[in-house]
């Protein structure tokens, strides 16, 4: 890197089941392409399921796709054909990755997750940090605020030495008057010296858009898993003091189609759209929000103030901690109410309704919500470089 070229980035990101790490990653990437930074970015999920941000600016590189095989994490398969992944495939993943590498000759290589999540990609991810330091290049890892908390504390002891061997900077996007890593990470005391927080990667905040003015949005993010939400916020409409109101449902990209086909005649007062780009824009405009609890979700309902239901994903075998967790902290902050994945009813949505209606819009969000500028300001600083003016 000269004095007068711009400094590189690649960051590898590579999301499972939603879409939400990609949604993140990509505030994350645009805000460093604003900063200055030539930007590729490494994509190892399914591809065009959100849309992109400041394409222009961004580099995008596909690596050969792979997905969760399920809600439960059971496994990983290749998205194109929906066979678990073998050596052969993961052969062909490393090296178009040390290609990506060889080709962006970047001075950060930015790791979305691994290797507090992620860890099936190891055969990939630690040739790659090795690679890049060869190169020269430092490495930073980017983490939510709250984990999948692990009772096993040697597996937490692993994971932090990981960490501590390949990482210069380890970014937790979060405000820790909030939540800090420690809560769901215990060994988090042992990488104090690399932790930065960042705040929460919201959008900018927003003016209500001309949709959504006084409605009920209900959204499931990706969709995988938002089928039984769905269809409790159909059933519990009319129980609820805001039936007159129009419920506008937003279909995510991986919604089972069987919830699709559910929702092909929904009943008078429900719209069904895709997933709309404008989301935060029709949260400032409704007068509620029923969804889970996933990280970008939460962050685009701190920037609108909307009042909120929450109904956080805990999974099939109810060890996801990180959305109730979530929901629990933004309850207690009388910013949502919370209804647990497993109690979910009609009448138990329609009773958190009620309640959630009288919910004061709240602008003022309970942490730091410019966390993207904040990660790209922490890794230009690794560059020995200040932010622009």
């Amino acid at each position: 890197m000269t004095a007068r070229s711009a400094p590189r980035l690649l960051f590898h990101v590579q999301h499972m089941l939603g879409i939400g790490h990609r949604v993140r990653a990509e505030r994350i990437a645009c805000a460093c392409a604003e900063a200055g930074f030539e930007v590729t970015l490494l994509e190892g999920g399914v591809a065009g399921q959100v849309p992109d941000g400041e394409a222009d600016r961004l580099t995008r590189i596909q690596l050969p796709p792979a997905r969760a095989a399920d809600a439960a994490f059971s496994g990983v398969v290749d998205a194109d054909t929906g066979a678990p992944i073998d050596d052969a495939w993961r052969a062909r993943r490393a090296a178009a990755s040390l290609d990506a590498l060889r080709a962006a000759r970047p001075d950060i290589l930015l790791v979305e997750g691994f290797p507090f999540a992620r860890r099936a990609f190891r055969f990939e991810l630690l040739p790659l940090i090795a690679e890049a330091h060869r190169g020269g290049a430092k490495a930073a890892v980017s983490i939510r605020d709250i984990l999948v908390a692990r009772p096993d504390r040697l597996k937490t002891a692993e994971i932090a030495e990981v960490a501590r061997q390949n990482f210069d900077r380890i970014l937790v996007h979060g405000d820790p008057t909030f939540a800090q890593l420690a809560d769901s990470f215990s060994a988090a005391p042992c990488l104090a010296d690399r932790v930065v927080y960042t705040g929460i990667v919201s959008p900018p905040p927003v003016a209500p858009g001309p949709d959504g003015q006084g409605e009920v949005i209900v959204s499931a993010g990706g969709g995988a898993t938002g089928g039984a939400l769905i269809r409790a916020a159909v059933a519990a409409r009319p129980m609820t003091r805001l039936k007159d109101r129009v419920w506008r449902i937003l279909i995510g990209p991986n919604l089972p189609q069987e919830d699709r086909d559910f929702l092909e005649t929904p009943p008078p007062g429900i719209l069904v759209q895709p997933s709309r780009p404008d989301f935060p824009a029709l949260l400032a405009a409704a007068s509620l929000s029923i969804s889970q609890a996933g990280y970008n979700t939460v962050a685009d309902l701190a920037v609108t103030g909307c009042p909120s239901v929450l109904i956080p994903f805990a999974g099939p075998t109810g060890l996801e901690t990180e959305q109730p967790t979530r929901a629990r902290l933004l309850e207690r902050a009388g910013r949502a109410v919370s209804v647990p994945e497993a109690q979910l009813s009609p009448e138990r949505l329609a009773r958190a309704v009620d309640l959630a209606a009288d919910l004061p819009r709240r602008p003022d969000a309970p942490y730091r919500t410019d966390g993207a500028r904040r990660s790209a300001e922490a890794l230009l600083a690794m560059t020995g470089r200040k932010g622009p003016a």
